[in-house]
């Protein structure tokens, strides 16, 4: 039996009701010992990646993005923005090419696959954009130097003493964490969830 084709209406509604949800688990973000204030784990990729997988890779961007402003508008930015960039710049690389490959190729192991890959995609991602844009802009927005920002994390684990054992103390094990631990729930909830979801979308 073919399936009823998704309205445009229900497809806006849903992505707002996955953005807004995102913004949500975005502001309940928690600590993680031994990584700086600065860095805290949030499960907001879950929903953004599940959307992407559900209704496909405009579906994810636009959840990216509802997530981003409901954010902004309800807590506003406490690192000049900087933190909300990096969130947006790491979301789109973390979702959008596994929602693409999965588009085209859906099956558990391409889920899979992709999510393992935007795992390391997004690591990778993380350490470029932290250590050459983020943290510079941001110290500077403080008046402050990079060494002032690996005091902090020197503060929290005394093992991180510069820019290399920033970014291999803080930087990859928090990505690899976050996102690993984001794509294990996805991998473990998008079976069930999607059928619940299908169901009351399409009918």
């Amino acid at each position: 039996m073919k399936q009823p084709a998704l309205t445009k209406v229900k497809l806006i509604t849903f992505t707002a009701l996955l953005g807004a949800l995102s913004a949500v688990l975005m502001i309940l973000r928690f600590p993680i010992p031994f990584m700086p204030p600065f860095m805290e784990m949030d499960f907001a990729p879950v929903t953004e990646i599940m959307g992407g997988f559900l209704f496909g890779p405009l579906c994810a961007f636009l959840t990216i993005v509802v997530k981003t402003l409901v954010k902004l508008v309800v807590q506003g930015s406490q690192t000049f923005g900087t933190g909300d960039i990096s969130s947006l710049i790491l979301s789109l690389v973390y979702v959008m090419p596994a929602t693409f490959f999965y588009k085209y190729n859906k099956n558990k192991k391409t889920a899979g696959i992709a999510l393992i890959v935007d795992t390391i995609l997004v690591t990778i991602a993380a350490v470029v954009s932290n250590v050459y844009f983020i943290f510079p802009f941001y110290a500077k927005m403080m008046g402050a130097e990079m060494k002032d920002l690996i005091a902090m994390c020197t503060a929290v684990n005394p093992y991180v003493t510069d820019t290399l054992t920033l970014v291999f103390l803080t930087i990859i094990p928090f990505n690899i964490i976050k996102y690993g631990l984001c794509s294990i729930v996805t991998r473990l909830l998008y079976k069930s969830l999607s059928r619940a979801v299908k169901n009351i979308v399409y009918h």
